[in-house]
């Protein structure tokens, strides 16, 4: 049972990294890429769904994304949600798609989505000692009902605590690398 707990932490973890990861592809670095607006959530038929289930995203230039809605009765449903998603973007309904131009990104700019990587980053951590707390608790309970040992209790323990810096450490170097990426001129 305890190893069981251990493979679902370290599972729980590794995702964790992955969607620190995948927002990451989120932020901007000055191109535009469909990957900008992966985080996107759209109110359409009464329900928030992702970007890319309502529609197609591309990028026709370096400096603009193309949105074109399944549904073009949605287009002001996703300009309205990629201006709300925090991502410095400032679409427009052009007939039936949705032009996002992606502006140039100045010094201060890129110190804000310095800022948003930081947050982001943070939030996997959390996630990752939020994981940790829960498997401690678990391994915890065990101990308690005789199921686990003392000794490997305290061995099993000291094993999370070395995934959980694994996985953060996973997370700073995504985020140092994004940050170099970001800042680049």
């Amino acid at each position: 049972m305890a190893d069981k707990r251990m493979k679902e932490a370290a599972t729980a973890m590794d995702k964790a990294v992955e969607a620190v990861g995948r927002e990451f592809s989120s932020v901007r670095t000055g191109k535009a890429s469909p990957a900008l607006l992966d985080t996107v959530r759209v109110e359409a038929y009464g329900s928030l769904v992702s970007l890319k289930q309502v529609a197609n995203v591309g990028a026709p230039e370096p400096q603009m994304l193309l949105v074109q809605p399944y549904d073009p009765n949605i287009a002001g449903a996703v300009a309205k949600a990629i201006q709300s998603a925090d991502l410095g973007l400032n679409p427009f309904v052009d007939g039936n798609v949705v032009r996002v131009p992606i502006p140039a990104l100045t010094e201060e700019r890129r110190l804000d989505m310095v800022k948003v990587l930081h947050r982001m980053a943070e939030e996997g951590r959390i996630s990752i000692r939020h994981t940790r707390q829960e498997t401690k608790n678990a391994l915890h309970q065990l101990e308690r009902d005789h199921e686990l040992g003392e000794d490997m209790y305290h061995t099993m323990l000291d094993d999370l605590q070395v995934m959980t810096d694994e996985h953060t450490k996973r997370v700073d170097e995504l985020l140092t690398r994004k940050e170099a990426e970001v800042m680049e001129v």
